[in-house]
C-alpha cells in the first residue's frame, strides 16, 4: 500500500483547511501535545523522553533514541510508531498530518526497528521505513523506504551503496580516502 492510499481525507470546501484547525482536533488536546513535544525536544534523558511521548499515545520500542530538537507532530502523535533499537537524528521531523487548501489530510508514521534516520530529515505522513533501513541527513522522506534500503535526497530515493572491501589478514574495513 503506497502512502497517499493510507491518507484520510477531509474536504474543507475550497478553503484554507488551516484556517479551521479546530475542527480537527481538541484545542486544549493540541496545546497538551505540543507543550510535551516541545519540552522533549530540549529533555536529555532518552527513557523520559521515550515515556512521555507513549504518554501522548505513540507507540515507541525500547532503546529508541529521539536526538536533541527531534520532533514528532503535535496533531497525531498517536499515529506514530517507531520500533526498537531506531535512532531519529538531530531536528528531524516526523509529521502525521497535512494542512491543504481544500483538503486536510492525516496517516499514520511507521518507523521499524533498527532505523537509522539522520539529521534533519522530515518524514511525511503515511510514509512507513522498514526494519534495519538507513535515511541519510537531511532527506525528505515522501513515500516508503523498504526495510535494509539506504536511502537519501530531497525527495529520498534509494542510494546505491558500493560494497565495503576488507582487508584479507586483518578482516578490517579499509576506507580509501
Amino acid at each position: 500500500m503506497k502512502r497517499h492510499d493510507r491518507m484520510q481525507r477531509v474536504k474543507s470546501g475550497g478553503r484554507n483547511s488551516l484556517a479551521s484547525w479546530t475542527s480537527v482536533r481538541s484545542p486544549a488536546r493540541v496545546l497538551v501535545n505540543w507543550l510535551v513535544t516541545k519540552f522533549c525536544k530540549r529533555l536529555p534523558s532518552l527513557r523520559a523522553k521515550r515515556w512521555l511521548l507513549r504518554k501522548l499515545g505513540a507507540r515507541i520500542g525500547k532503546n529508541v533514541g529521539f536526538s536533541e530538537s527531534a520532533d514528532i507532530d503535535f496533531f497525531f502523535p498517536d499515529l506514530i510508531e517507531v520500533g526498537d533499537n531506531t535512532v531519529i537524528g538531530f531536528q528531524t521531523l516526523i509529521l502525521t498530518h497535512e494542512f491543504l487548501v481544500g483538503e486536510f489530510r492525516k496517516a499514520p508514521v511507521k518507523i521499524g526497528k533498527n532505523v537509522l534516520v539522520g539529521a534533519r530529515c522530515i518524514i511525511l505522513p503515511g510514509v512507513e521505513i522498514g526494519d534495519g533501513a538507513t535515511v541519510s541527513a537531511m532527506s525528505l522522506v515522501n513515500k516508503d523506504v523498504p526495510a535494509g534500503e539506504t536511502w537519501g535526497g530531497i525527495p529520498a530515493r534509494k542510494i546505491r551503496m558500493p560494497p565495503i572491501p576488507r582487508n584479507q589478514n586483518t578482516k578490517s574495513i579499509i576506507y580509501d580516502v
